[in-house]
């Protein structure tokens, strides 16, 4: 059996009892080794669903095994950085859920804190390991749709619950944290480079504060990119990339289902009626089981990382910018 990296987890988090730790107890290179909670029941409660070998009452216990090799990192968005430094002074490299942090300076902070420990640390946008975005990539370098030229991007799910960490403003809650952050890294990442300057539209909710509704413009060197975001609208998503010869969509963008094969169409003709579109259908997987093993697969080999610390930092440069523009009403420049 080849080996494998011993995750532990920190927090009982939803995403990660539902959808990242069943993902890399699937791994080909991981393996989930303990659970840690502040609340010790329910740390044992979730490893005795998920058959993890050991649960812990506290982070520090977690931190302190030596028999755990990464950290999975699910935690609300304000304690992001402050446990993947304790995590990575503890000897442990780290998958952190985005946002990696709530502002530049404060992700800044953890390029330091690699240096110094020597381990690897990497903000978990699980698309950027998914096969489907790894083609996106290659038809665009490829020219498959001429020279890309816009990105056109949408993301909403509708969540109301005050008790809800999403909805608490002083937790680093709201859509652009959550999900207004894939929409620029989708941009970024088929343009391939960074945008100049953005303008946006933020809508807050009157009692929560926190942005229920974004839209916004990038301006990259290549071309714009658009998106719009929310938690209080339909549950949609769709992804389109337009060049001056063609298109590309991804059906089911960022939560892509783990139970059949996800798509791609490519639009070569520009037909109105939808005729003459190429589709390519990839096998059935779950993309945080490839997340972990990509992650997994760098710390093996000594590799680049999918998602490195420097590109965390260009996507919180460009988050910062909008909720800039959005107080300002201005075109406001991207700076890191």
């Amino acid at each position: 059996m080849s080996r494998k990296l011993r995750f532990g987890i920190l927090s009982t988090a939803n995403i990660g009892v539902k959808k990242v730790i069943p993902a890399m107890q699937q791994g080909e290179l991981t393996t989930v080794a303990a659970i840690a909670s502040r609340d010790l029941a329910k740390a044992r409660e979730a490893a005795g669903k998920l058959g993890i070998p050991t649960a812990y009452g506290s982070y520090e216990e977690l931190l302190a095994d030596p028999n755990i090799d990464a950290i999975y990192n699910p935690l609300p968005n304000q304690l992001h950085v402050p446990l993947t430094v304790k995590a990575a002074e503890a000897g442990k490299h780290v998958l952190c859920e985005k946002p990696i942090s709530l502002t530049v300076a404060e992700a800044r902070t953890l390029l330091e804190v690699r240096a110094r420990t020597g381990v690897k640390i990497s903000e978990a946008f699980m698309i950027r390991s998914a096969r489907q975005w790894l083609r996106v990539r290659e038809l665009i370098r490829e020219g498959r749709i001429g020279q890309l030229r816009a990105v056109n991007a949408h993301f909403s799910y509708f969540n109301v619950d005050p008790a809800n960490i999403r909805n608490h403003a002083e937790m680093g809650g709201g859509g652009i944290y959550d999900i207004g952050c894939y929409c620029i890294q989708s941009a970024r990442f088929a343009f391939d480079q960074e945008p100049k300057r953005v303008v946006a539209l933020v809508e807050r909710d009157p009692q929560m504060r926190t942005d229920r509704l974004a839209s916004a413009i990038l301006d990259f060197p290549a071309g714009q990119a658009i998106f719009t975001c929310s938690t209080q609208m339909i549950p949609y998503q769709r992804v389109h990339f337009l060049g001056t010869r063609g298109r590309i969509e991804i059906e089911i963008p960022y939560n892509a289902p783990n139970d059949r094969p996800t798509r791609l169409f490519i639009d070569s003709t520009g037909d109105l009626a939808y005729g003459g579109i190429a589709t390519e259908t990839f096998p059935t997987a779950d993309q945080y089981t490839l997340q972990g093993d990509a992650f997994a697969r760098a710390i093996f080999d000594n590799t680049e990382l999918p998602v490195p610390l420097e590109d965390s930092i260009a996507n919180m440069a460009v988050i910062e910018a909008i909720f800039r523009s959005g107080d300002s009403g201005h075109w406001e420049p991207v700076e890191q």
